[in-house]
């Protein structure tokens, strides 16, 4: 156990210290750290059945539970380097599969790491609430030559290599039910063929794939060797490289079984994986402050001022102020769906504007009493150049009503320039744990970006109140959006934009010049009451600097009117031909 005194130090002051000073010395940290009850560790020598029992246990008490999708259950199965027989891991509510290797071939599952349709209480045909799971820093070998992966929002699938093939949707997709609504894939590799059956929208960001088929509504690549050629009328966006990548760090065991947080190096057009030899910064753990369920605020901001860095394990917390982020290159991550909940209509966190901030693995519970923002990013107003060295924001996911009745004027703000923001799902609850409604979990904005130059890599953005992304920044770009407007409009009169009907999904503000955006889907449902439309889906000054590619629009069972693609320009959605078919524009500006 090691007592981090770098701070105190510093400036002098071992000799004496204050008692506030003498507080922030007694937090302990270590290379071995406990991870708690949630975490279940294997390495070559555990039995076999032991690892199904526990992969199964875990399963199980989700089956066609009531619960379980706004539950405290979390699971996260972590294996140390090495070959591991055949294990067929079905994948619910909150459950990690994690390598603990350097490089995704360091831990081999033989079996399956399994996503599929009918297990979830009152959807069991369809994939379309497989939410909050993931699979990281391994690799499969199929038992049956393709593993499936039917998953929706918020269920990453990162540093993987699939030794065969990979299908994304459900098993039952084929008997016209089976619908999935993902996703996201990052630097990985699959050897076969990756088939998206009945996926509605998906992104796939620097990774090695044998071939791609199929394709729905907005299927997005970049720097994706291996992907389809660029053909928006089949769906697909697909850019060469990705202008800005810094893969999200991952934990991992040495030889000694001492436990490190590798942060990868920021990467300029790229294209493929970073493995093996990834290059990067290694993070002992005994630099990280280990956070369990029953920490407060306060001492989790007593861990940040003494320099350390912030590992979540998995569980609830309930945090009664924002936790601050000052110091550059501070790494704030977890494993198994950590989840943190404002109480007092705080932030749950804030970062200065200072270089290097990496924010990932977490889940972003909304509370009962309204909060300004959830995250901020940056400092509003200030604009100091982080190119070389930008806040990142990974794997996030913003919930505004879940088992709690939350409400949240935005979720995500981000003022600091060069930010890299890939995969979120900022999400105001269409349904919930606890009940759901206009008047109810309320939620105006789910991304305000004011910082210039931010990047966005897989921005899911769902059924906010008012404008669901607002960019206000210089320089933007976004490579694919997802986005469904909100469900519960009750009428047109509660839903006016100061330029009609409605609010765009997508907004870029008046006064910027500079703006692009790649692979962008916009759908309606607007199931409260079927009459209401939108003006548009996209919303964006019409000058020379503002470039979209491959927009598309959808009603969802055609309920409810979008009446153009984007400032009018492009049809509406129903089209005449219905049938929840699409609408396409290739390209605007």
């Amino acid at each position: 156990m090691t007592t981090l005194l770098a701070t105190i130090t510093a400036v002098g002051l071992v000799g004496g210290l204050a008692p506030a000073l003498q507080a922030q010395a007694a937090v302990t940290t270590s290379d071995t750290p406990d991870f708690g009850s949630s975490v279940k560790i294997y390495d070559q020598s555990t039995p076999v059945s032991t690892i199904q029992s526990d992969v199964d246990a875990a399963f199980n008490s989700q089956l066609r539970s009531t619960t379980a999708q706004f539950g405290s259950q979390r699971y996260a199965f972590l294996f140390k380097p090495g070959t591991y027989g055949r294990v067929w891991a079905n994948l619910g509510f909150y459950t990690s599969m994690v390598g603990l290797g350097k490089n995704p071939d360091d831990v081999t599952i033989n079996g399956a790491i399994n996503v599929d349709s009918g297990w979830n209480a009152g959807d069991e045909k369809n994939a379309t609430q497989n939410f909050w799971r993931s699979a990281e820093n391994l690799s499969v070998v199929p038992e049956s030559g393709t593993d499936r992966w039917a998953v929706s929002q918020a269920a990453p699938m990162r540093r993987v290599h699939v030794k065969g093939n990979l299908t994304m949707g459900p098993s039952n997709q084929d008997g016209g039910q089976g619908y999935s609504s993902g996703g996201y894939i990052a630097d990985s590799k699959v050897d076969g063929t990756v088939t998206s059956g009945s996926q509605q929208q998906w992104y796939t960001r620097n990774s090695t794939l044998g071939s791609w088929q199929g394709g729905n509504w907005n299927m997005v690549f970049s720097g994706v060797q291996g992907a389809p050629a660029n053909d928006f009328s089949k769906s697909y966006t697909t850019l060469g490289t990705t202008p800005v990548t810094r893969e999200k760090p991952y934990l991992y065991v040495d030889s000694s079984n001492k436990y490190h947080v590798f942060v990868p190096s920021l990467r300029t057009n790229s294209a493929g994986a970073t493995w093996p030899n990834t290059p990067g910064t290694d993070i002992p753990m005994r630099n990280f402050y280990v956070a369990h369920p029953g920490d407060s605020a306060a001492t989790i901001n007593s861990a940040l001022a003494q320099g350390l860095n912030l590992f979540f394990t998995p569980g609830t917390y309930q945090l009664d102020a924002a936790l601050n982020v000052t110091r550059p290159d501070t790494v704030v991550t977890g494993v198994g769906f950590p989840t943190l909940v404002p109480t007092k209509g705080n932030a749950v966190l804030t970062s200065s504007d200072v270089s290097g901030v990496n924010v990932s693995n977490l889940v972003l519970d909304a509370g009962t009493t309204n909060s300004a923002q959830l995250v901020r990013l940056g400092t509003s107003g200030s604009h100091v150049d982080h190119a070389a060295d930008p806040q990142s924001i990974q794997d996030v996911f913003f919930r505004v009503g879940s088992s709690i009745q939350g409400k949240a004027s935005t979720t995500l703000q981000v003022n600091a320039d060069d930010t890299l923001v890939d995969h979120i799902w900022a999400w105001r609850a269409d349904h919930g744990g606890a009940a759901t409604g206009w008047n109810v979990n309320t939620g105006a904005t789910g991304v305000e970006v004011n910082g210039d130059d931010v990047l966005a890599t897989g921005l899911f953005v769902e059924h906010y109140q008012r404008y669901e992304v607002l960019w206000n920044g210089n320089r933007g770009r976004t490579i694919f959006f997802q986005n469904e407007m909100p469900y519960d409009v009750p009428d047109n009169a509660s839903w006016q934009s100061p330029t009609g009907a409605g609010y765009a999904a997508y907004k870029v503000a008046s006064g910027v010049t500079n703006h692009e955006i790649w692979g962008g889907g916009v759908y309606c449902f607007f199931s409260t009451n079927p009459s209401v439309h939108a003006d548009r889906a996209f919303e964006t000054p019409t000058t020379s600097g503002i470039r979209e590619h491959g927009l598309v629009t959808v009603s969802l069972g055609d309920t409810g009117t979008i009446s153009s693609v984007i400032n009018g320009v492009g049809g509406a959605v129903p089209t005449p031909a219905g049938n929840t078919a699409p609408n396409r524009l290739v390209s605007y500006n």
